[in-house]
C-alpha cells in the first residue's frame, strides 16, 4: 500500500501529462511513498503510443487505457479503482507541481479530521495568481456577483481575487487539484458517473459536507495551471457544462431549485440570440441526452 496515490487523465495532450508525471516526481518529498495513475480516456493512437513509450520504463507509474472516453469523473474513478493508498490527489494532467504540494497536504490533513477536501494556489503560465477557489453558484452570486457575497459575509464567501497565506475554508475548489482521503473518497461514492465534465469539484466538496468534511484552499502548496489545455473551450463544451450545473443542482438543491435556475436562465439568454442553443437543454426533461457522452 503506497501512502499516496496520484491519479491524472490524458485525452490527446500525452506532452502536458508527460510534464505533469515529471513534476510529480521532482517535488515530491522522495521519503514519501507515491504511485501515479495515468489513466488514457481513449486518445489518438499516436498520443497514447507516445505516453506507452516514455511512462514504461519509469518506477511506480501505472498507465491504464479506457476504451472509451468516460470523462473527468469516470476516468478518476478508474484511476481510483486501480489504486491503493491512505489518500489521493486528482491532479489535471496540464497542472505543474510549483513545490512538495503533496507533503504539504498530507501533514494539513494528518492533524486536521474536519478538513475533507484540499486546493492548491492556481498560477498560470506567467507565475501570476489565479482564482483556485469559488463559491456555490447560487441566486445571489448570479445575480449580484462574487464582491457582493464577500461584502454581505467575508468569512463564508472570501474574496476569491485576494492573495492568502494561511489555509483558509472555501465552497469548493479548483479541479485542477484535489488532495483528499481515500477513506473518505469512498465515503461519497466517488464521481458522480452522471457528470462527464465540469462541476465535479463543487459536487465533490457538496457531498463532503453531508460528512461534515469541510474544503479549504493550501496558499503554500503552489501549481502553475496551463488553463484550457486539458479541454480546450468550445459550444459544446458550455453546453455540457451547462448539463453538468443542472445535474448537480437537481441532485444537491432538489427540484425546485433546479427549475427556478431553468427559469433564471431562460429569461437571462433571451437577449443573448448566441446563447439560444441553450434553450434545447433547459426546456429538456432529460438534459443528459444532449451530454457529449459516448
Amino acid at each position: 500500500m503506497k501512502e499516496i496515490a496520484v491519479i491524472l487523465i490524458n485525452y490527446n495532450t500525452s506532452t502536458y501529462t508527460l510534464q505533469c508525471v515529471e513534476k510529480v516526481f521532482e517535488k515530491t518529498n522522495s521519503k514519501i511513498s507515491i504511485e501515479v495513475i495515468v489513466v488514457d480516456n481513449n486518445s489518438d493512437k499516436k498520443d497514447y503510443i507516445n505516453l506507452c513509450k516514455n511512462l514504461k520504463d519509469i518506477e511506480n507509474v501505472k498507465l491504464i487505457k479506457s476504451e472509451v472516453n468516460t470523462g473527468f469523473g469516470g476516468g478518476n474513478n478508474l484511476g481510483f479503482s486501480n489504486s491503493n493508498s491512505k489518500y489521493v490527489l486528482f491532479l489535471n494532467n496540464d497542472a505543474f507541481l510549483m513545490n512538495d504540494c503533496i507533503e504539504i497536504c498530507r501533514d494539513l490533513l494528518e492533524k486536521n479530521i474536519h478538513i475533507g477536501l484540499l486546493g492548491a494556489q492556481n498560477y498560470d503560465q506567467h507565475n501570476k495568481p489565479v482564482r483556485s477557489f469559488d463559491h456555490n453558484k447560487g441566486f445571489r452570486k448570479m445575480i449580484f456577483g462574487r464582491s457582493f457575497l464577500t461584502w454581505m459575509n467575508a468569512l463564508e464567501y472570501p474574496d476569491v481575487k485576494k492573495e492568502y497565506f494561511d489555509p483558509i475554508a472555501v465552497n469548493w475548489i479548483s479541479g485542477a487539484f484535489m488532495f483528499m482521503r481515500s477513506e473518505d473518497f469512498r465515503k461519497i461514492g466517488c464521481f458522480d458517473s452522471n457528470i462527464f465534465l465540469y462541476f465535479e469539484e463543487m459536487d465533490l466538496a457538496f457531498r463532503l459536507k453531508k460528512l461534515c468534511k469541510e474544503t479549504f484552499l493550501v496558499p503554500n502548496a503552489k501549481i502553475i495551471h496551463i488553463q484550457g489545455q486539458s479541454t480546450s473551450r468550445n459550444k459544446r463544451l458550455s453546453e455540457e457544462g451547462l448539463i453538468s450545473f443542472l445535474h448537480v443542482v437537481r441532485k444537491n438543491y432538489g427540484f425546485l431549485k433546479n427549475l427556478l435556475f431553468r427559469f433564471y436562465f431562460i429569461i437571462t439568454i433571451t437577449i443573448k440570440p448566441k446563447k439560444w442553443c441553450y434553450y434545447k437543454i433547459l426546456f429538456s426533461v432529460n438534459p443528459k441526452k444532449y451530454s457529449l457522452r459516448p
